[in-house]
């Protein structure tokens, strides 16, 4: 059984937190974020943790969710969250102009997306870096771009996640005989 529910989450310094019913808002030297608590989950704080309380074993099942949310809220308010992916192929490119970022990944079109607000896109070289403080958020858009073109598994080109391997498949075979 899993027992990240019972740990405390520890406060850095510059981040507060306020609790008001089911609403738990963190602010820090980043930005301010709000997470949602289900009834059942009460929040204790303490000098510089907060500590997540379930009201009966019914609940286990979304304790330590709600603790990883909290505890994520925390980092991305103080440290931040960063994806990073390359962009692996020939004529593949990407370029971040303001609010959007522009795609030539193949197709008779190049691909423009919309930046969500709250988070940062640079393109440098062959690589993109999603930032922001929020943890969800910021790995949902590194997963739309993702999509635009996954990475095949025959010569390697796409869109991945930096350090991900992609797993190579060896190509037809040439058959033998005249």
């Amino acid at each position: 059984m899993s027992r990240i529910g019972t740990q405390p989450v520890v406060l850095p310094d510059g981040v507060s937190v306020s609790i008001e019913a089911a609403v738990i808002t963190v602010k820090g030297p980043k930005g301010e974020l709000t997470v949602a608590l289900p009834a059942g989950i009460k929040l204790e704080q303490a000098d510089q943790s907060v500590l997540v309380v379930r009201e009966n074993d019914d609940l286990r099942a979304i304790h330590g969710t709600v603790r990883s949310l909290v505890d994520n809220s925390v980092k991305g308010v103080s440290e931040g969250w960063v994806k990073s992916l390359e962009i692996v192929g020939s004529g593949y490119r990407a370029a971040a102009n303001g609010n959007e970022l522009e795609m030539a990944m193949g197709y008779s079109h190049p691909v423009k997306l919309a930046v969500p607000e709250g988070l940062t896109a640079q393109v440098v070289k062959n690589t993109i870096t999603i930032s922001g403080i929020d943890r969800q958020a910021v790995g949902q858009f590194a997963a739309v771009i993702r999509a635009v073109r996954k990475p095949e598994p025959y010569k390697g080109k796409g869109i991945r996640y930096t350090g991900e391997h992609v797993r190579r498949k060896a190509g037809k075979a040439l058959k033998s005989g005249a």
